[in-house]
């Protein structure tokens, strides 16, 4: 068996050679983190650290439609410009021979350590495996070294089942907690450890569990606390589609409540999604030295077509949103104010009704930032909004609008270009705002939309020509007031 060193080495290697060929195709994002090349999904291992700000991937080196998974790396001074750093791990150990899969981050006395799980294949065509907890360490943040401890949890609790990973790892006072996605009968848990080391855990009881409507498995929990409330962030598997609702193939999205370190329970409200988007998953977060809680999600989704797969890559991650809680206890997502470092040109177009389709000849490109606010008094339209990514004649493109009978904003990917097509709905609350604003991030091959303040964000990847570059604005059965619309282009971080 080849060492930890020898392996990484191989893994770099090849997806630096690969990467020579993924430049410059179709698709490939302007300012998003991606791998250099091939497979990429969860992002794990989201910290601050020596002052610099670190996400991990999950990563396959060897092919764009995954294997055994590494742990992919990128750092950046500034959330914005990232720099590709050496893969992190590569399976192959005893305790992680079929993969190194998701985890978490922390600053351990100055070491920058990793707790992932180590996933064992015992009969792939039986689908029978094993899972453990593990951890590595860095004093550079650059190269990690498996801990001869591992693995540091051997076996899930008693009534749990193999299916036992993604640990989230924190520290409050001088005790280390960590949460992890567990199944037990085919229902989903989130289960509860205690430590004081990171070496030795005690088993601490379920924190959270499906009672059927909730799924089969919750995956890659994050439980943290924000304006006095304690959120369960995790990803739902099998959750049964609900009219506008639980879309995507797995879900991800929160619990807001109440937890006592004491007797450990977690008394919280009703499931709710997080991005109502086609492809948003797996979302982590950390707090940063400005007290922001910040979130990164893999923009993608389990068994969706990736037409950049035939371009040797697959997969990326979303840009860094700040979260708060607003006061009806929901999650709210905003860009973080960093990326106005991408801000190019500035083009504006002033008030104006819109009462048809206007294409706005000087809005124009593939990475681009737009802010539209649209007045809701004295709207005579029944739907008004913004065409995305258009063709000269307008059969491609993307529609982003808002449905003033059933108070509801669609992104539609149906004529949109390469890939899945679907529509994605979502009701703004607040019906007796006199405006709505709508604020895209628009990259060569997604769209991240911000409705109102971030109360509501939907993601997606779309595939469009690369000549599909226009901006149009629209309203249908009536008129809309235009308040504003401002735009940039946006840098390409990668070039």
């Amino acid at each position: 068996m080849t060492n930890h060193q020898t392996r990484l080495e191989q893994a770099q290697k090849a997806v630096q050679k690969a990467s020579e060929k993924v430049q410059n195709t179709p698709y490939r994002l302007g300012y998003h983190i991606m791998a250099p090349a091939h497979w990429i999904n969860d992002p794990n291992g989201l910290i601050q650290w020596a002052g610099e700000y670190h996400v991990f991937y999950q990563h396959h080196p060897y092919s764009p439609k995954g294997g055994p998974i590494h742990w992919g790396h990128v750092k950046s001074k500034d959330l914005v410009f990232w720099e590709h750093m050496p893969i992190a791990l590569a399976p192959g150990e005893d305790y992680d021979r079929s993969g190194c899969f998701s985890g978490s981050a922390v600053d351990n006395n100055g070491k920058l350590t990793l707790i992932y799980t180590g996933h064992v294949n015992l009969d792939v065509e039986k689908d029978e495996f094993v899972e453990y907890q593990c951890l590595a360490e860095s004093s550079d943040g650059v190269h990690f070294k498996k801990h001869p401890s591992n693995p540091i949890i051997s076996e899930p609790p008693k009534d749990g089942s193999p299916h036992f990973r993604d640990p989230k790892v924190w520290k409050r006072n001088d005790k280390w907690y960590m949460v992890l996605g567990n199944q037990v009968n085919n229902l989903g848990n989130v289960v509860l450890y205690e430590s004081k080391d990171l070496i030795d855990w005690e088993y601490q009881g379920v924190i959270a569990k499906s009672t059927g409507k909730m799924g089969y498995m919750f995956e890659c929990p994050d439980f943290f606390e924000l304006n006095g409330k304690h959120i369960l962030l995790f990803s739902p598997q099998g959750m049964e589609l609900e009219g506008d609702l639980y879309q995507s193939l797995y879900q991800n999205g929160y619990y807001v409540g109440g937890f006592n370190y004491e007797t450990k329970e977690f008394n919280h409200g009703d499931f709710v999604e997080l991005d109502k988007g086609f492809d948003f998953y797996a979302g982590q977060t950390f707090l940063d030295d400005k007290g922001r809680r910040i979130v990164i999600g893999w923009m993608s989704m389990w068994e969706s077509v990736m037409p950049e797969q035939e371009h040797g890559w697959a997969g990326a991650m979303t840009i860094p949103r700040e979260l708060k809680l607003n006061e009806n206890n929901h999650l709210v997502m905003m860009p973080v104010e960093e990326l106005k470092i991408l801000r190019g040109e500035h083009l504006t177009l002033s008030a104006t009704v819109i009462s048809e389709n206007i294409r706005l000849d000087h809005i124009k490109g593939e990475c681009l930032e737009i802010v539209t606010e649209y007045s809701l008094k004295g709207c005579t339209a029944q739907k008004f909004g913004i065409n995305i990514r258009c063709s000269e004649d307008c059969t491609e493109k993307t529609m982003i609008y808002y449905d003033t009978h059933s108070g509801k904003v669609t992104v539609d990917r149906n004529q949109s270009g390469k890939g899945e097509g679907g529509i994605r709905r979502s009701e703004i609350h607040g019906q007796d705002h006199e405006s709505i604003k709508l604020h895209l991030f628009i990259d060569r091959s997604s769209l991240e939309l911000f409705v109102n303040g971030g109360e509501t964000v939907i993601t997606s990847r779309i595939y469009p020509n690369p000549s599909s570059v226009y901006v149009e604005l629209f309203a249908e059965e009536g008129e809309v007031q235009l308040l504003n619309l401002d735009s940039w282009k946006l840098a390409d971080i990668w070039k």
